[in-house]
């Protein structure tokens, strides 16, 4: 009875030919079921997608990005000229409808008038007729009228060269200052600011911001008149070997006597600096205040003598032709041309890429 409890002999490890036989009862075979039935393979997995990996964005060209700016204004114009250089005959009938078009787009009476006589004179030389070939001479005509205003900003070898930037309150200066140290930099030149804005302190900080961002070296003070920022960062720039500076100068209204007299302060105190000086005084004019820019050019030029002007926020507004009103009128050299909010989006007038943005 023991024998169950016996220690079994070691077995080799290859498999024996035959089962041995064992004392030990027989299970039962368990009774037949049905067949098994064989499990259906997993499905392959699904291909993994690929995901999209985040691309920058495409560098837009600035002839692209000036098309785009000024599409308000090519939409007022564009459309009203499509309907008169769709065909017909030249009569007297479309010169008026030519000149509506172009008053509409806020070029202004002088102007006007001297683009129309300019594009009569042109039909009556080439003896045109359909009113679809009025299209070139019309471009001709606005060429020849706004390339005196195409002078590019030349520094010049003194040092510091100053440059002296006034505007009206909201008219983009304090930014436009920032992207002109920006544009300075990426010509090699070492800029300095002055923070002359003394009125408003959210503007002498946003100048302060703007110099962090270019890494330029700003002057300003808590308190005091602009005057006395303007003489304090030219020899600040004299001692410090700097190429260029820019003074900033308080907002204020043409109407605004005695602040026009407080920013003439500002250029005699800078000449007294440095006798050379400013070599640039530039007015910031916001294209959506259309002929209103036109005064403001006019008040100041009479006031500071202005040698330059820039013209910012053309993206947003369909008053783009006061370019014209501004050359007929007062051709103060426009400088530079803003059509965004990007530290590059301000670049130097071109004629001929401004009128190609304007028709095409």
């Amino acid at each position: 009875m023991f024998d169950f409890f016996r220690k079994k002999p070691k077995t080799d490890t290859a498999a024996p030919e035959s089962a041995p036989v064992t004392d030990a009862p027989v299970a039962p075979e368990p009774a037949p079921g049905p067949e098994p039935v064989a499990a259906e393979p997993a499905p392959a997995p699904a291909p993994l997608q690929e995901v999209a990996q985040p691309q920058e964005k495409p560098k837009v060209s600035w002839t692209d990005r000036l098309k785009a700016g000024l599409a308000k204004t090519r939409d007022t114009l564009g459309k009203n000229l499509a309907g008169l250089f769709g065909g017909g005959q030249i009569d007297e009938d479309l010169y008026d409808e030519l000149e509506t078009v172009l008053l509409t787009a806020d070029m202004g009476v002088e102007a006007t008038t001297t683009l129309l006589k300019n594009v009569r004179d042109r039909v009556s030389l080439r003896g045109l007729k359909d009113a679809s070939e009025l299209r070139l001479a019309l471009k001709e005509a606005l060429q020849d009228l706004i390339q005196p205003l195409e002078q590019p900003l030349v520094i010049t070898p003194q040092k510091p060269f100053i440059l002296m930037v006034a505007g009206v309150n909201g008219a983009g200066k304090t930014t436009s200052i920032g992207k002109l140290a920006k544009y300075f930099q990426g010509q090699g030149h070492n800029v300095l600011l002055a923070a002359g804005d003394t009125f408003r302190a959210a503007a002498r900080e946003q100048l302060v911001v703007w110099g962090q961002r270019n890494g330029v070296q700003v002057i300003a003070q808590e308190s005091g008149d602009a005057a006395a920022v303007a003489f304090d960062a030219v020899n600040a720039a004299k001692a410090r070997g700097c190429d260029v500076i820019i003074v900033d100068t308080a907002g204020r209204l043409p109407t605004q006597l005695h602040l026009m007299e407080e920013i003439k302060k500002v250029k005699r105190v800078v000449q007294k600096a440095d006798p050379t000086g400013p070599h640039e005084i530039m007015l910031v004019i916001d294209a959506n205040t259309g002929q209103n820019a036109v005064s403001q050019v006019k008040a100041f030029d009479d006031a500071l003598g202005l040698t330059g002007l820039v013209l910012t926020k053309l993206d947003g507004t369909a008053k783009g032709g006061v370019i014209a009103a501004i050359a007929k009128q007062r051709p103060v050299p426009l400088r530079f041309i803003g059509v965004g909010e990007t530290i590059d989006d301000l670049r130097p007038f071109v004629a001929k890429d401004y009128i190609d943005a304007l028709f095409d």
